[in-house]
């Protein structure tokens, strides 16, 4: 299967799972929860992708919390610190950022996804936006990569490539993925 098909089956069982109103953010809060005041970067939640934000709500309240900040196609994203009552404007691609903000380096990164597998694997929306920011930080640092997505967005038979940047670990409302790599 090639990945543009993958995206097309993957988002129509995202679109299934978020209309049942499944997604929550409460064992992201928990794995979070281990990692009280390490800079974090989340997501803005975009249609049908499940929303960490009252997981990122909690890790503010201990450290930094960034939001992704698309700077131009084909270059890394960058985090802008972000607040609960942060005023919000829309960015690039119609996801929200923070008006203001001050920028961050996280340490652990929550990434949004369109379908995972066990193994770590993720396939993203194509514009390679993730998989250079992971890079680019994991040069710099030890940094963990957090895929949080709808059970029902796991594929065994991912197409992945060379450059795509693994999930250190995986978060459904089901529950906690170690992959196994």
């Amino acid at each position: 299967m090639d990945k543009a098909a993958a995206r097309t089956a993957a988002f129509a069982r995202r679109k299934a799972a978020h209309a049942l109103g499944q997604g929550n953010a409460g064992y992201l809060s928990e794995v979070l929860a281990g990692y009280r005041g390490v800079p974090l970067a989340g997501y803005m939640a975009m249609r049908t992708e499940i929303d960490p934000r009252a997981a990122m709500e909690e890790a503010a309240a201990h450290g930094p919390v960034g939001v992704p900040v698309v700077m131009g196609n084909g270059q890394p994203l960058k985090f802008r610190t972000w607040e609960p009552d942060s005023t919000m404007i829309k960015g690039e691609f119609g996801a929200m950022i923070p008006q203001s903000g001050d920028w961050m380096t996280p340490e652990i990164v929550i990434v949004p996804l369109v379908a995972f597998d066990r193994a770590g694997g993720r396939l993203g929306y194509g514009g390679g936006f993730y998989d250079r920011t992971l890079e680019q930080l994991r040069t710099a640092r030890p940094t963990m990569a957090i895929g949080f997505a709808f059970g029902a967005q796991e594929d065994e038979n991912l197409p992945l490539e060379p450059v795509d940047q693994p999930l250190d670990l995986i978060v459904t409302e089901r529950g906690v993925i170690t992959p196994s790599r």
